[in-house]
């Protein structure tokens, strides 16, 4: 039995883990976009250096952002007929996801560059999707039963679990974290930590970082809200990510203004991804926890309230533009490398009394990660645009969880054979590893791209 790294192997983006069984049946582990334009990685989207889509037997998706799920219309397109195991949530959540990730592959193609897929590879591949519960195993071939539990992360996030029979009898559990979310977070219930296994994929996004709690959090931002919106009567802009970042956001202002804390500013959701994501939140309340479960009684729409607008139709950026009116804009793409942010920051960046506040991890080369680092100008539609307003980060909001939170997460794991870290900068997952060797866990591997290992 086998496992290679086929993406997120010393990166953020791109999830995609290979099983190799004994008797040689495959399964592979999410099957994600890759976000970013390093140059090594430019083919890693359209291609399939490390296995042959036909080869595969089963595919299962850990939850629905674009670098979990991203190429599996690609990966039926290119071979794969089997079945793609995912939690319910996931499955009304990806079919939003992958049909936005056509269209926009559509629109910004040319002849020198067709899209990965259309969004009739998207239909085609959704035929092929089946949904499970948490916490029930399934058998999904012959010698393997699946189960996802809980992770927190987004709406229908799970860890996976594989109980392999082997060729000689025995029995392992091979474990996949997904994302590991964080505990005590609006609208999602906690984490629940996996069974424990012999091999574990554990990612390691924030494998050197500690977040602040959700008061100061909440804190936090109802002060860049005053700063910008009262105080120097500008604009507060919010890059997102339309699954998940946007929920949480909104679910927070509608508490700041039921408590009367909000500052009587217009807010926009400007993103046509997030509404249709949030119409799918309000679907699936078997996620939430019990706190939102308990703010529901009083506030029967976490998602909405007067002040609130959910925009579809293009142009609200340049309609904006030169209104000298005070506020809220939350829109799309949260790493800023596409979608209708990239029209409010070429408008908004010119102007000091604006606010650029980021919400979320943003890989180094993308336009969110430049300005992280930042930058003085980007460029923009063909233009140099100054960077005069201000930046600030808030990493607090992630969905990933810190270092602590993520041992917390795994720190049942008693007996593991062998830790292999993913999903993280290299550098971030070198800490990690040393926080984890100290914290008692022993054989772990920061694998590179297309490792393979014996198991």
């Amino acid at each position: 039995m086998k496992v290679k790294f086929c993406g997120a192997a010393r990166e953020v983006t791109g999830s995609c883990h290979l099983l190799t069984m004994d008797d040689g049946k495959k399964i592979l582990l999410d099957c994600g976009l890759y976000q970013g334009d390093e140059e090594y990685m430019s083919e890693f989207n359209k291609t399939w250096p490390h296995f042959d889509p036909s080869e595969i037997d089963i595919l299962v998706v850990s939850h629905a952002h674009i670098d979990h799920v991203g190429r599996v219309p690609r990966l039926v397109r290119d071979g794969f007929k089997g079945e793609i195991y995912c939690t319910h949530a996931t499955r009304s959540l990806a079919s939003i996801m992958l049909l936005d990730s056509a269209k926009i592959q559509v629109q910004e193609s040319d002849d020198e560059h067709p899209p990965l897929y259309n969004e009739h590879d998207v239909h085609v591949c959704l035929k092929q999707f089946v949904s499970l519960n948490y916490g029930r195993w399934q058998q999904i071939c012959d010698g393997v039963k699946l189960q996802f539990r809980d992770a927190g992360h987004i709406l229908g996030s799970a860890s996976v679990t594989l109980e392999i029979t082997r060729s000689n009898g025995k029995v392992i559990k091979f474990g996949f974290t997904g994302d590991i979310g964080r505990p005590d977070r609006p609208i999602l219930n906690d984490p629940v930590q996996m069974p424990e296994v012999d091999y574990l994929i554990c990612e390691s996004t924030y494998g050197n970082r500690v977040h602040d709690n959700e008061v100061a959090q909440l804190n936090d931002l109802l002060y860049v809200v005053r700063e910008t919106c009262v105080l120097n009567e500008g604009k507060l802009i919010i890059p997102a990510f339309s699954l998940g970042r946007t929920q949480e956001i909104v679910y927070m202002l509608d508490q700041l203004e039921n408590e009367g804390k909000l500052p009587p500013v217009p807010i926009y959701i400007d993103s046509p991804l997030a509404i249709s994501a949030t119409e799918v939140y309000r679907m699936h309340p078997e996620c939430y926890d019990e706190e939102l479960f308990d703010y529901m009684a009083n506030d029967p729409n976490p998602f909405g309230f007067s002040r609130l607008h959910y925009i579809r139709e293009n142009g609200l950026a340049d309609n904006l533009a030169d209104s000298k009116k005070p506020c809220i804009i939350i829109s799309a793409a949260g790493m800023m490398n596409a979608g209708r942010i990239r029209r409010h920051l070429f408008h908004g960046l010119r102007k000091k009394n604006n606010t650029i506040l980021i919400v979320g991890y943003a890989t180094p080369h993308t336009l969110g990660g430049k300005l992280r680092k930042g930058a003085n100008s980007i460029f923009l539609f063909g233009e140099n645009v100054p960077v005069k307003a201000k930046i600030k980060i808030m990493d607090s909001f992630s969905a990933h969880g810190d270092k602590f939170e993520m041992l917390a997460f795994i720190k049942n794991q008693k007996n593991l054979r062998k830790l292999f870290l993913t999903h993280g900068e290299y550098d971030v997952q070198v800490e990690w590893r040393d926080f984890l060797s100290d914290s008692g866990f022993h054989n772990i591997e920061i694998p590179d791209l297309g490792n393979e290992f014996e198991l």
